[in-house]
């Protein structure tokens, strides 16, 4: 099936209030086009140099997403333009994408990442850290990112019930913050988790942003 026809049964299968994020990595830019022409604006990307160069050669309105692991010594390249950083999983990314936000004269909006698979591959915030950052207000210092949300990678595994329970898990710390702090609230609204293979599950299980790559574009 075509691109587009992914697309549009993706799109009926999810609430309105699911943003969808379309992961191209690895994906040539005339599919990038393809989908963009079948409606699609948001894409995500896991390395910042090839992010940077898709950023640089494709339309001026997608919003890009970095979505993989982020090492700091590339935050410079993406700083100018990204649209949301999801994989803030460690405070040396903050103080670092709140630098080069500052520099570009941006406000960068970004996720703290949470640990939340039976996975030792997997990075993040555990759920005491990412309450420490709240309850200390480190997010303070950071005048030029701003924490939109959580975002979280179930464990890889055909085992539903152990992926509902990740996903739930990482909601009920999302509306724990929303309900404890009161300097997010309605800027503190995206709960980034689910993908290909389980995001319906995420979708139940409270998910507002889910990360779709196979079953837009078809297998790497």
């Amino acid at each position: 099936m075509s691109i587009a026809t992914n697309l549009e049964e993706i799109r009926a299968s999810i609430p309105e209030n699911v943003t969808l994020v379309a992961v191209s990595k690895t994906k040539p830019n005339e599919a990038i086009l393809e989908a963009y022409e079948a409606g699609q604006r948001v894409f995500g990307e896991n390395k910042v140099q090839e992010l940077a160069e898709k950023a640089a050669a494709l339309p001026k309105d997608i919003a890009w997403h970095m979505i993989g692991h982020v090492q700091t010594n590339k935050i410079k390249y993406m700083a100018p333009f990204v649209t949301l950083v999801h994989g803030v999983d460690r405070i040396k990314v903050l103080k670092e994408l709140n630098k080069e936000a500052a520099k570009n004269d941006r406000v960068i909006d970004c996720l703290l990442q949470v640990f939340i698979a039976d996975e030792e591959t997997k990075f993040g915030f555990s759920a005491e850290e990412v309450l420490a950052i709240f309850k200390e207000n480190q997010l303070d210092n950071y005048k030029n990112i701003r924490v939109r949300g959580l975002m979280g990678m179930a464990t890889f595994t055909d085992d539903q019930t152990q992926i509902a329970s990740e996903f739930a898990g990482l909601k009920s710390l999302f509306e724990n913050i929303k309900q404890s702090f009161p300097n997010p609230q309605s800027e503190f609204n995206i709960l980034s988790m689910g993908m290909s293979g389980d995001y319906q599950l995420a979708i139940a299980n409270g998910s507002t942003m889910i990360r779709v790559g196979t079953k837009i574009f078809g297998g790497r």
